[in-house]
This record gives structure tokens, sequence and C-alpha cells, in this order.
């Protein structure tokens, strides 16, 4: 939903909870702002019109009857919009406080430290510290590509973006332009799903790889959101997570430790360098190029010829 439209639900909203009274469309028209601008009746009269359904769909109950002047007006009792109380008990509650303060970006900070105040109200005690009811865990969400608050906020009003993007194949970033669908963290890096319209096919990008700013685009999707994007299976295809084989692969000493965390074995080679057996599936030879010259593909000939087309198709660019 476009920042513009939700400003001014809000405001009808808030117009029609905090009468006493029920209001007319003229009261609201002249109450409302956005209603001011919309231009000729018509416009004003079609917009509040989806702005009326829209608050209903989301669960306002919006009660219509006639005032004293024989106008149809508008009101939504607060008796009416009331929410059941919330009752949690201490483990519940502890929950949702370590949620709210995973993140640590300033945008998200605010709304957070708003979401802890209310689960205080809620039933979270003032004495009870949620790091310390679950063990001194202190959760962390770390976001450090210039990237993610853009896409963050293109995800939530469905806006397409454009950017440069590097593959780990190329020298050289190029222009991309995308419907975004979903952020995910997978093994400490950020990742976008959404739909490539250049490619016209659903794509998943690594936000690290995004150069440049994030520039927003006007119009809607053309692709349709799926109900569930699969932004980790994807990307844990890529590594080689959904593996049927083995592959045996030389590493220098001290260096490609993700390597070394999945590897089945490893033995020391001597000279600097080590020999891991590791998981081999679909896409394995994009990530072994992103180690360089700290890598050798020993077996099977084919992940080597990969590999090594990765790296000659990098060095012409």
């Amino acid at each position: 939903m476009a920042i513009a439209k939700a400003e001014r639900l809000m405001n009808l909203a808030l117009c029609l909870l905090g009468t006493r009274r029920p209001l007319s469309k003229r009261e609201l028209r002249e109450s409302i702002e956005a209603y001011l601008e919309a231009g000729s009746d018509d416009s004003f009269n079609r917009m509040f019109e989806r702005d009326k359904d829209d608050l209903r769909e989301l669960g306002l109950v919006i009660e219509t009857v006639e005032n004293l002047d024989g106008e149809v007006g508008y009101l939504a009792r607060r008796d009416s919009n009331r929410l059941p109380p919330i009752t949690l008990d201490a483990e519940e509650a502890a929950a949702l406080g370590l949620a709210a303060k995973v993140w640590q970006q300033a945008r998200l900070a605010g709304a957070a430290s708003g979401a802890l105040q209310k689960l205080r109200a809620a039933g979270l005690p003032e004495d009870v510290d949620p790091y310390e009811a679950h063990g001194a865990l202190e959760p962390r969400i770390p976001v450090h590509e210039a990237a993610f608050e853009p896409l963050m906020l293109a995800c939530r009003d469905r806006r397409p973006v454009a950017f440069e993007y590097r593959k780990a194949t190329a020298a050289r970033p190029e222009a991309r332009h995308v419907e975004p669908w979903a952020l995910e963290c997978w093994r400490g890096h950020w990742y976008l799903a959404g739909w490539d319209r250049d490619r016209g096919a659903e794509r998943v990008f690594r936000l690290s790889r995004i150069t440049g700013k994030v520039r927003t685009r006007s119009g809607r999707f053309t692709a349709e959101v799926p109900d569930v994007v699969t932004v980790r299976e994807t990307v844990a295809s890529w590594a080689g997570e959904t593996a049927d084989r083995s592959a045996l692969i030389r590493l220098r000493s001290g260096a490609g430790y993700p390597l070394r965390a999945k590897a089945a074995s490893v033995r020391e080679l001597g000279d600097g360098w080590d020999e891991l057996e590791i998981p081999y599936g679909h896409g394995l030879d994009a990530w072994l190029v992103e180690f360089g010259p700290d890598v050798v593909v020993v077996e099977p000939a084919e992940l080597r010829a990969d590999v090594v087309d990765r790296l000659r198709a990098v060095a012409k660019g």
C-alpha cells in the first residue's frame, strides 16, 4: 500500500472514531487534506467509497446513519471497534519482547520501542528482562547493506525498483529492473526475491552485490506475487545445500571458513594447502568462484571445468 493512501486511511479512521455524531461526506472532505486535493466531486466520491470499503475490509465497523440535517453520515463507535484484552504469560511476553528487540536499525527502533511499551501494558512485567528469561540471549539481525532500507520499503509498498547488480561471475555490474517480493536473511547475508522484468522470471539477489542506489519506479507490478516466496530454498540450492554428490577441493590454509564449516572431511596437505570433501550440488561452481585463488577444484572434472569457465568470463570482463 502506498504511503499516501495509508496516511489517508488512517486520517479517515481517526475522524470516524473520534466523532460523537455522524459526519457527512462534506464534513469529512473538509477535515482531511487528501480529500480537499481530490479535485472534482466525482473523484472525491470514488476515493471516499474505496477508502470506506478498505477500512471495512480491514475490520473497522463503520455505521451509516442520518444526521440531524437529514444527510447521510458516518461514524465508527469505539465500543464496536475495541479489541479484546490481550493476556500473555511470562514466556509469551518474553518471546515477544525478544522479537521486538531484534532490530537495531534507526528506522525500526522507534516501532520496536513502541511495541515493547504495548507489551508492558499487555502483561510483560517490568521486572522481567527478555534477555534473562532466555539465558542472556541478545538477538541481532545485522544490516550493513545500504540497499536494505529502500528495498524493505519497496517490498512493503509494492513498488518496482531498479539497481545495478554485479553477479559473482561478472567483472562489472549491470542494470536490473525488479518487482520486489520479500527480503530474507540466510547465513549472515540478506537476499531479495522478486520478478526480474528484463528476464521475465523469478530471481533472487544478494544485497551485498547491489552497487549504487536503489531507485523506485512508478507503476504497478506486472507479475503475480506468489503466496510463498522460497528465498532460503533457492539460495540453499545455489550453495549446494541440496547436494547428492561430493566434490574434492584444495583450499589455502586459513581461508574459506564457510567451506570448512560444511566440509565432510579436511586433510592437511602441507605447503599452506588443505584438502576438503564438500557436498556437491547445483550452484557450487558459482560459490567456489567467490574464493578466487584460494580454491582449486580437484574433482569432479565437470565442476572444475565450470569453475574455470566462470573465472575466464570474469577475466575477460
